[in-house]
């Protein structure tokens, strides 16, 4: 085995002269790499490890010892209850290969551990954490306080009634007319309403305060009333369905992406024209493809849309009655998976077509509601089997589309003044709402709550004194939006069974205003302003009328209205040209020159006795002018004719 080191100093003294070595620079170079034995260096480590670790065992054996005997004085503990520790101790003359063949589990290499207390020799009673808070009960209490929500989660599936939303309320204020439109995002952060009065509100649930107000307010369709909003389902767009015949599209801040192109009125086949032609009823997205959307129309069309092309529709379905009559739709809606498309029409018909198809329906029921009367809304169940109709007639019924030429079930005597009236189903599928309406001071307007299966009214809510147009029960927020009459959007919800939405804009106090927008002028106060900042006092009404008076511009007199083609840099009333000039004189000139003759010699007299221009020159040259006597229009009539005289 070789000494490390020895080589190289023998190196260095037979090598060249250090110093000299390190003026030019290269005095590492005749130095010899070190050599490493490493079956020594890993003896020495083990042993010092077993060393250092046979004195820890020897400490807390100590330590030990110490601890129980002071217990069994003070407390009386039993040591049998101590567990025994197996610690095998290593010689320290015992020679390398018994160092070798002890186990790596008896050393224990690195700081002592902590001493333990007899109270930390159980387990089971070991509790990581801060204390438990007063009243807290054991295990057997957490089992059975399991067991009773168990037990309340199986009467809340049973009864679906508990699930309603409805212990607390916001009240949001659209306006003074009826709120007829209602949508929310998927996500259930934004709120859009519409109404009666042309505008449409964007409500922020993460962003209002206790006041309840809306962050944004506008007219996209100008003079036209907002009968369907809804947003598409990313959230990033939302459709505008108003009265007239084209739809828009406006991103989440309102502004416009996307306007329909109007069709040609004049055209008799509706599938031949790029839009619709009359007032819009309804309109929705696909539920799975982005940037699609359904519109039906007065014109007795439904038509689907595509957000990147807005010069033409992209799909038409023309509903007929069973004569082959053309109907209007009043509602129209899209199936949950998007396959289906589905209208309620004016002559109590419900029609269905697949997507893909549109000359024939796949299903159809001619007699769903009574003829004439407008049906307000479809809608379609989570599962996609049922299908629910709010008809003008008063009625709500469900459908199954595989047996469609009777209703599951159907209720009557559920008034309905709006052609938007909705019903939707619940998230867990097991209630059915719709609204009521009432006349003015005719009572209240109530959210009735039917179960599905049986239609039995479980339970109904008095929103207002005016009638419940619009509802909307987001399945994420586990809330309902409600649309009413006299201009008022509530949001129910429950502050344990809810999910955000309204429960955040409640929580926060309302802005205090600030002083600034309370004055009616802005003063600028300057303590030790010169006095030609300082407003004067004010004087008495005479006076501050005299002082006007020595004003010259309080005091200038307004000029009037230019006459002619205008003087002065100031443009005539009729125009600045000469044209327009002696046109508006013509128009007013009111001379009758239709003697010339005459005309001239009107100013005969003076021009002889006071001549100043051509006369004095030929004055006396001039010969003696001599006109002829006018002839009296009697005399000549006599001389002529019968034949030549003037006919009257």
């Amino acid at each position: 085995m070789e000494q490390p080191g020895t080589d190289g100093d023998a190196d260095l003294a037979a090598g060249p002269d250090p110093e000299l070595a390190a003026t030019m620079g290269f005095s590492g170079f005749g130095k010899k790499a070190r050599t490493f034995d490493f079956n020594a260096l890993f003896e020495q480590t083990r042993r010092t490890a077993a060393e250092r670790s046979r004195k820890v065992l020897e400490e807390r054996e100590k330590a030990a010892a110490q601890k129980e005997e002071h217990g069994s004085q003070r407390d009386g503990v039993d040591r049998a209850t101590a567990p025994s520790h197996t610690i095998t101790r290593i010689p320290s003359g015992d020679s390398e290969s018994s160092e070798s063949e002890d186990s790596s589990d008896e050393e224990l290499i690195g700081p002592p551990l902590p001493p333990r207390g007899p109270e930390e020799e159980t387990e089971d009673d070991e509790l990581i954490g801060p204390p438990l808070p007063p009243g807290y009960k054991g295990n057997d209490d957490d089992d059975e306080d399991e067991d009773d929500e168990e037990e309340n989660m199986q009467d809340e599936d049973e009864n679906p009634v508990k699930r309603i939303p409805d212990s607390h309320e916001i009240t949001l204020h659209h306006g003074t007319k009826t709120v007829s439109a209602l949508g929310l995002d998927p996500s259930g952060a934004r709120l859009i309403t519409g109404g009666y009065d042309y505008d449409v509100r964007f409500w922020d649930f993460a962003g209002m305060d206790a006041s309840l107000q809306a962050f944004r307010s506008l007219q996209p369709c100008e003079c036209h009333q907002i009968r369907s909003l809804q947003y598409s389902s990313t959230g990033d767009v939302i459709l505008v369905v108003s009265g007239n015949s084209q739809a828009k599209v406006l991103d989440r801040d309102g502004f416009p992406v996307m306007e329909c192109v109007k069709g040609d009125q004049y055209i008799v086949d509706m599938a031949n024209t790029k839009g619709h032609t009359a007032m819009l009823n309804s309109g929705c997205w696909h539920p799975k493809i982005k940037e699609e959307f359904l519109t039906c129309s007065n014109d007795g069309t439904v038509r689907t849309w595509d957000v990147t092309d807005d010069k033409k529709h992209k799909g038409v379905f023309k509903p007929r009655s069973a004569q082959g009559k053309r109907v209007i739709p009043t509602s129209c809606t899209y199936s949950r998976d998007g396959k289906l498309i589905a209208a309620g029409c004016q002559d109590g018909s419900i029609q269905i077509w697949d997507r893909n198809m549109n000359v024939h329906t796949k299903f159809h029921c001619r007699q769903a509601h009574a003829p004439g009367t407008d049906m307000s809304c479809l809608t379609f169940s989570y599962d996609g089997t049922a299908l629910a109709s709010r008809g003008g007639d008063d009625t709500l019924k469900i459908w199954d589309i595989r047996q469609f030429k009777t209703p599951l079930n159907s209720v009557t005597g559920l008034p309905s003044f709006f052609p938007m009236t909705d019903c939707c189903f619940s998230p867990d599928d097991k209630l059915l709402v719709t609204g009521t309406s009432v006349k003015k001071g005719g009572g209240h307007g109530k959210l009735l709550f039917f179960e599905r299966e049986t239609f039995k009214k479980v339970y109904e809510i008095d929103v207002t004194d005016a009638s419940v147009v619009r509802c909307l029960w987001h399945p994420k927020l586990n809330q309902i939006m409600v649309g009413t009459g006299n201009g008022l959007a509530k949001v129910y919800y429950d502050p344990i069974k809810s999910q955000r939405g309204a429960k955040l804009c409640v929580v926060k106090t309302k802005r205090k205003e600030r002083q600034a927008e309370t004055l009616t002028q802005d003063y600028i106060i300057t303590p030790h302003a010169l006095p030609m900042f300082r407003e004067p006092r004010q004087r008495s009404t005479r006076k501050q009328l005299e002082k006007d008076r020595l004003d010259p511009l309080k005091s200038h007199k307004p000029e009037p209205p230019v006459a002619g083609p205008g003087r002065g840099g100031r443009v005539g009333t009729h125009g600045g040209t000469l044209s327009s000039y002696i046109v508006k004189n013509i128009a007013l000139d009111k001379t009758d020159d239709s003697n010339p003759r005459e005309a001239i010699l009107r100013h005969a007299k003076e021009a002889e006795e006071n001549p100043y221009w051509v006369a004095p020159a030929y004055s006396k040259t001039q010969p003696t002018a001599v006109f002829a006597e006018v002839e009296s229009d009697e005399d000549e009539t006599d001389d002529k004719p019968e034949w030549k005289k003037r006919k009257i």
